[in-house]
């Protein structure tokens, strides 16, 4: 079957399936269920209104269900067992993990990349969100800027290849620092340390166009009133920006920062593509893919970690943001 017939005929049963389901539950709940007649119809119509929800959220929490919860119960579960999956081996796993050795490794340089990734990007997205507003080519600057979000993690991190790459012909660092006078080519990503600042890079070029685009829509959203009142204070236009616009839009900030820093938690592909994960760049999706094969409930072990790391900061990002809606 062509591809183009697939989709249509995806997007026929997906959308007919969709009003079967709410039009078939509707009227057995109305009909069947909590029939609108008789002595109790007053009491009938107000179960089956209690019921209705759960009848639209069924299909949602149904998937969720599927394709979340059950595969965080049962990676948790499979961590428990031996590399066969049938000796039940309880915490050694975590024990092993820390244990220090390369989870150590990967765990300081994910929380390196949580603090360094995140506050890069928004940064830099308030400060193009600002500038490109002030210009007459705004547009055209916020195109380009955004363009990096629709290449892939793994393409751009072939493109950053290139940058890297230690030839002075081909790679721009290595060609910048021949035009210096330093003919030696050096190789960014076998630096130690400093080689994950040049991987962490690649994320901030492609997030930066995100943090920009939800920025400067924050930043039109600040009433002219109290930016009049700073100019007629007297205030700089760093004062104007720092001091008047950015707690203005703070919680969008705070709410950018996050987004970037679940992100970041879960990044594999430039690492996995740039290094492998060799010159002590490994994070903890990395790590854990190296023991995806080989040994599934040390893996599972690993991705549990990473679950519970990545929580405090999306219950975090959660009470902001029912606080911000009270």
């Amino acid at each position: 079957m062509p591809v183009v017939l697939q989709g249509i005929m995806t997007i026929l049963v997906g959308v007919g399936g969709c009003v079967g389901y709410f039009y078939a539950s509707n009227m057995i709940l109305d009909r069947v269920i909590f029939p609108a007649r008789g002595a109790n119809i007053g009491r009938n119509i107000n179960r089956a209104n209690a019921v209705r929800p759960w009848l639209f959220m069924f299909p949602a929490i149904f998937v969720l269900s599927l394709y979340l919860v059950y595969p965080v119960v049962g990676s948790a579960w499979r961590s428990l067992y031996g590399r066969d999956g049938q000796d039940f081996i309880g915490l050694a796993y975590y024990a092993q993990l820390f244990d220090g050795g390369d989870f150590t490794t990967a765990f300081l340089n994910n929380l390196l990349w949580v603090i360094f990734v995140p506050a890069a990007s928004t940064f830099m997205g308030l400060v193009a969100a600002q500038l490109t507003d002030k210009l007459s080519w705004g547009n055209f600057a916020k195109a380009m800027i955004f363009m990096p979000m629709a290449i892939s993690f793994v393409g751009a991190s072939l493109i950053w290849k290139f940058v890297y790459a230690n030839d002075a012909d081909i790679g721009l660092i290595n060609a910048i620092r021949a035009g210096l006078g330093w003919t030696d080519p050096v190789d960014v990503l076998q630096i130690p340390f400093w080689n994950n600042f040049f991987l962490m890079v690649i994320l901030v070029w492609i997030q930066t166009g995100f943090a920009m685009v939800i920025l400067s829509a924050a930043l039109r959203g600040i009433p002219e009133e109290t930016i009049e009142a700073a100019i007629l204070d007297g205030a700089n236009p760093f004062q104007l920006f720092f001091r008047v616009k950015v707690p203005q839009i703070m919680p969008t900030i705070v709410v950018v920062w996050t987004t970037i820093t679940v992100l970041v938690l879960k990044v594999f592909d430039i690492v996995y593509t740039m290094t492998g994960g060799n010159f002590d760049t490994e994070i903890l999706p990395s790590y854990m893919m190296d023991y995806f094969v080989t040994s599934k409930g040390f893996a599972s072990a690993i991705a549990v970690v990473i679950m519970i790391t990545v929580l405090p900061v999306m219950l975090w990002n959660i009470r902001e943001a029912r606080r911000e809606m009270r």
